[in-house]
């Protein structure tokens, strides 16, 4: 039995694609997005958690395998298939991903069944700046970016990318400035991110809150995972989703 046997499967259509979902628990809903390679062990433990605090969350499967440890070999295979999907942004600047507005869909989904003030949104690694795109939704309360890594930083002008069109940036900047605050968290030495931390920084103000590890690592929540991560995140949906 894996672990994912204990979530309920779905889907959700919009944008004329459809992805399987993954759903679980009782209260204000939360999106989980999987990083690379997929839903492995690891991701669906930490949306365990996310439930075990008294959320409603929701994880689609956008690529990958489910379940299993995370192993290099799956790694490679994911990131063969997203290379060549259009749905994803890669190298990029000044371009929101084509999946935002699927999961800007799925999350007014759950804020329309579920009420209350909005919805959770995490993404992590190569889904990363993901939540940042579903902001621009005012169904989306409480994003949160954990290594957010696309654009692939290849070079100082992609490094410091947020993978968002100019108009999608002026939305965030608008909903944060009226409050609507960002949680990210990173480890320092991680080059992945880049210098986007920097530029979300300049671009957001006081309203992006960064949450930051010494080291090289890279997953904060999952497979490199900081409980002071798990617990920021646990404790800024409180503070947002709580009706």
């Amino acid at each position: 039995m894996g672990l994912i046997d204990s979530w309920s499967l779905g889907e959700h259509t919009a944008d004329g694609m459809t992805f399987p979902t993954y759903r679980k628990g009782n209260g204000p809903g939360a999106i989980v997005i999987h990083e690379i390679p997929g839903l492995t062990d690891d991701v669906i433990g930490f949306g365990d958690e996310v439930v075990e605090a008294g959320y409603t969350v929701v994880m689609p499967q956008l690529f990958g395998k489910i379940g299993g440890p995370f192993a290099l070999t799956n790694v490679v295979k994911a990131m063969s298939g997203v290379c060549v999907r259009k749905e994803f942004t890669k190298l990029a600047t000044r371009e929101t991903t084509p999946m935002a507005e699927w999961l800007r869909s799925l999350a007014r989904e759950l804020h329309g069944e579920l009420g209350g003030p909005g919805v959770g949104a995490l993404g992590m690694c190569f889904t990363g700046g993901f939540a940042l795109a579903m902001m621009v939704d005012e169904s989306v309360a409480a994003p949160v970016l954990c290594q957010p890594s696309v654009p692939f930083p290849v070079g100082k002008t992609r490094a410091a990318d947020l993978n968002l069109s100019p108009g999608d940036l002026a939305k965030v900047k608008e909903r944060a400035a009226a409050g609507c605050e960002v949680l990210g968290l990173r480890f320092t030495g991680d080059a992945a991110v880049g210098t986007r931390f920097d530029t979300l920084t300049t671009e957001l103000g006081p309203a992006f809150i960064k949450v930051e590890f010494p080291g090289r690592q890279h997953s904060t929540v999952t497979t490199h995972r900081q409980q002071e991560a798990v617990d920021r995140v646990l404790a800024f949906f409180d503070e947002k989703l709580s009706v």
